[in-house]
């Protein structure tokens, strides 16, 4: 058996040199080394900025997109969107562990397993594609997967649907960040507010915020933005396109008292919301850009061009705690729960729902 490098350069084909998530081709052969776990994959998680992307390109039509799909693995090894640059996560079952690979007794073959890492990193090989509906950004597969020494992971939980967990965990590093920068009484935006990652941060938020702040919601979608107002999980809803800077600025500042926000979350799956995101927080407020549509050459020249002083948080969707965090979420909140397991649970089997405006 091959040793294999920690952060998985052996599996680097081009360019010479770097690490597989900018590699443009990874070695996707499904022989292990010695410090590399083998999953039998069921089911791609493919993040809301590709899968958007996908499907504008491929006009929603499910077999061209299950082509372009196969297409991009087959060329680069890994699911990672040529235009975004993103790529997803996956759940499967371990089929062979590297005599060096360091589970630590905490894994075994046999395990169900998310990966906590990007697709755009990982050596992937499909052999079928069993569904793809348009409407959900899950697809299932007949697939294997290599994870590196240095890849993390989450057993699923027992407690918990399997299509359930992985929806969760596939945005489990937004919640766990609003954790980390939101204190007491603050008043925080979140753009995008009403997807998966928009719902739990909500939570998070409002959980953080307490009595005396505000957590004001900036959604596209009517129908999302009802959900968050059903659920309780905002304090202000704002129903606006957030590529249209001035006016949702002109609507957050008429909320906030012209104070601006102390934190504002972007989970939007399209791009131009930077500018928006940078001139509805205060000075020496804070800016996570979770969304993978973000360019952070915009987000950063913006904030100086309109003289922002500002800190701009990139979306690492790795958060210490992450995965316990946000499974606690669906835990403590039924109605969450219940939303989640609606969009998600039975989505391989519906050709028909409302999940469509519910991916980000």
């Amino acid at each position: 058996m091959q040793k294999g490098d920690r952060y998985g350069t052996h599996r680097v084909l081009s360019p010479a040199g770097t690490l597989p998530q900018p590699a443009i081709q990874l070695d996707n052969t499904m022989e292990i080394y010695d410090n590399e776990m083998l999953i039998d994959v069921s089911t791609l998680n493919i993040d809301s900025a590709s899968y958007t992307q996908i499907k504008k390109q491929c006009h929603s039509n499910a077999e061209d997109m299950k082509n372009l799909i196969l297409s991009i693995v087959a060329e680069r090894g890994k699911m990672q969107n040529p235009v975004t640059g993103s790529g997803g996560m996956l759940i499967g079952t371990v089929k062979a562990l590297g005599p060096k690979f360091p589970h630590n007794n905490k894994v075994k073959v046999g395990d169900r397993i998310a990966t906590l890492v990007s697709l755009s990193l990982t050596p992937l090989k499909i052999y079928d594609i069993k569904h793809l509906n348009p409407k959900s950004d899950q697809v299932d597969v007949n697939a294997e997967a290599i994870l590196f020494e240095s890849g993390i992971y989450a057993i699923l939980p027992n407690d918990l649907p399997e299509k359930l967990a992985l929806a969760a965990l596939d945005v489990a590093g937004a919640p766990a960040q609003v954790d980390r920068l939101v204190r007491e009484s603050d008043i925080v935006c979140l753009i995008g507010g009403g997807g998966k990652s928009g719902v739990l941060c909500c939570y998070q938020a409002m959980k953080n915020v307490g009595a005396y702040g505000k957590v004001i919601v900036v959604e596209y979608s009517k129908e999302n933005a009802q959900r968050i107002k059903d659920l309780h999980l905002a304090t202000d809803v704002i129903i606006a396109d957030a590529t249209n800077v001035m006016d949702v600025y002109r609507k957050v500042m008429a909320i906030t008292g012209g104070r601006g926000c102390d934190v504002t979350i972007n989970n939007v799956n399209v791009p131009a919301t930077e500018m928006t995101s940078i001139l509805v927080t205060k000075g020496q407020g804070c800016v996570y850009f979770f969304s993978m549509a973000t360019s952070f050459t915009k987000a950063a020249l913006g904030a100086e061009g309109v003289g922002k002083d500002i800190c701009l948080i990139v979306g690492n969707g790795y958060a210490k705690g992450h995965s316990e965090l946000t499974l606690n979420i669906i835990r403590e909140s039924r109605e969450i729960r219940e939303l989640f397991e609606n969009l998600y649970v039975p989505a391989v089997d519906k050709e028909e729902g409302d999940n469509e405006n519910f991916l980000y």
